[in-house]
């Protein structure tokens, strides 16, 4: 299908049985004949951009969730699953996927979740079933890392918080102390070793670690606000997602850490310095008192109906490449997917590059470009001396290539020149001549030939 079109058939399937309507309904209310929509919802035919027009307007949605919601994360993350060993001999190409897609999106976002979830091939980088973890992603994910209600309770507070005074860490010193009686107290290594909070109820005292940078201790204060004062949006969301004990507490977790970002980055405000700054990081890690990544998780949060942000997506790596953090946001991008990632890809440059940001213009296979920045952040450390060891992770922030033209990061960049081609880990991709492959994809027959030596040192069946 042609990229410059629009066919999400399933998205406006689901969105009119969302709301209860034949399509005789929803075609009377699009000003459009049953028989076009029928097509439509086959993809048959693609959207126009007038009915996307008409399409939110009257149910009231961003046009970006049609694009997003194709099953299974689309065609090209279909074949990446199917790119396993296990349907080596199946032979699937892409005409047969985008068929599928087609006739039956249901089925083949039920392949795309089992897969994901261990059922299909995929071996230890696969998520096990009940890896809570993975399971607390899913949550967040399906609810694109925004939560309008928590928002709402932070701008609130953040708001009555700017009566107290504007040093927003002596506010939450004083709203603790006055409103639940706890009082902070900042403690030494030796007092917490191994810890950087504790809520000691006994003494009334939320303990704090030395170590922490003032923007952590910020956040410290804020998150024990939210578990107080958000309780009962924290627990509604917390219900809602139906999951077991561990992943509960984990999601929990997790919504705690975004009241408390919200709180100090509240959405109105923070999203104005966004834009009026070009989303510049050292700008907004100054104005609102906060450290890169608590900037980075908060801009992939900025979804809120009206007074929407750019579609950032998170990844924080470490130095081996492992993934500790994975937020798609509204992106949908298919960087993130899978445990493998691309050398060519320069979120690792960020390691030896501290305190600056590396942007790069990346393309994947399928010809959709992405603006990325790499940045490296330092966290706690324990022990001391030669046994002093110091976390250390690589952040990549990235939005589609052709909303990236406002950033700061991006000025001076050519963002539809030349790229960087990437994919989404040797094993998932099918380009035939990167220099830099380290294994051959999976699904493909290795072609053997003595006479001739590829530039990847693999040469392997296409499609």
């Amino acid at each position: 299908m042609s990229r410059d079109k629009l066919f999400a058939g399933h998205a406006v399937r689901r969105l009119r049985r969302r709301h209860g309507m034949t399509q005789a309904a929803m075609a009377e209310l699009l000003a459009i004949s049953p028989s076009y929509l029928n097509l439509i919802e086959r993809n048959q035919r693609a959207i126009p951009a007038g009915l996307l027009v008409t399409l939110a307007d009257r149910f009231d949605f961003d046009p970006r969730v049609l694009a997003a919601g194709e099953p299974g994360g689309g065609a090209e993350a279909i074949r990446r699953r199917l790119a396993d060993p296990l349907f080596a001999d199946l032979e699937v190409d892409r005409s047969e996927v985008e068929e599928w897609l087609a006739a039956a999106p249901g089925g083949a976002e039920a392949f795309a979740r089992a897969f994901d979830r261990g059922a299909g091939g995929g071996g230890a980088t696969a998520p096990l079933p009940d890896d809570p973890a993975a399971t607390v992603r899913r949550e967040i994910e399906r609810w694109r890392n925004h939560f309008p209600d928590l928002d709402a309770a932070a701008e609130a507070l953040a708001d009555e918080l700017r009566l107290v005074g504007a040093d927003l860490y002596g506010a939450l010193v004083e709203r603790l102390r006055v409103r639940h009686g706890l009082a902070i107290r900042i403690l030494p290594v030796e007092a917490l070793p191994g810890q950087l909070r504790r809520l000691d109820l006994h003494a009334r005292q939320l303990q704090l670690a030395e170590r922490l940078a003032p923007w952590s201790r910020t956040f410290a204060l804020a998150v024990q606000c939210g578990l107080l004062e958000a309780r009962t949006e924290i627990d509604a969301l917390a219900r809602g997602a139906a999951l077991d004990r561990v992943a509960e507490r984990l999601f929990r977790r997790h919504l705690a850490s975004y009241f408390a970002a919200a709180v100090m980055m509240p959405y109105a405000r923070f999203m104005r310095a966004c834009e009026a700054s070009g989303y510049d990081l050292e700008v907004l890690q100054r104005r609102f008192g906060a450290g890169l990544e608590q900037v980075a998780h908060r801009l992939t949060t900025l979804q809120r109906v009206g007074a929407r942000g750019l579609p950032f997506f998170l990844l924080r790596i470490d130095r081996s490449g492992q993934a500790s953090k994975r937020f798609t946001g509204a992106s949908n991008t298919p960087l993130l997917a899978g445990e493998g990632r691309c050398p060519l890809w320069r979120i690792h440059h960020a390691f030896d590059r501290s305190g600056s940001v590396v942007p790069q213009v990346l393309e994947l296979e399928d010809g959709t470009r992405w603006f990325t920045m790499a940045a490296a952040v330092t966290g706690a450390a324990v022990g001391a001396g030669a046994n002093r060891v110091e976390s250390a992770f690589a952040l990549a922030l990235g939005v589609p290539a052709e909303v990236a033209g406002g950033l700061a990061a991006a000025r001076g960049l050519d963002l539809t020149g030349p790229a960087t081609p990437v994919g989404p880990g040797c094993r998932a991709c099918h380009r035939a001549d990167c220099p830099q492959r380290s294994a051959p994809p999976g699904g493909r027959a290795l072609l053997i030939n003595d006479r001739e030596r590829a530039v990847s040192g693999w040469t392997f069946a296409g499609d």
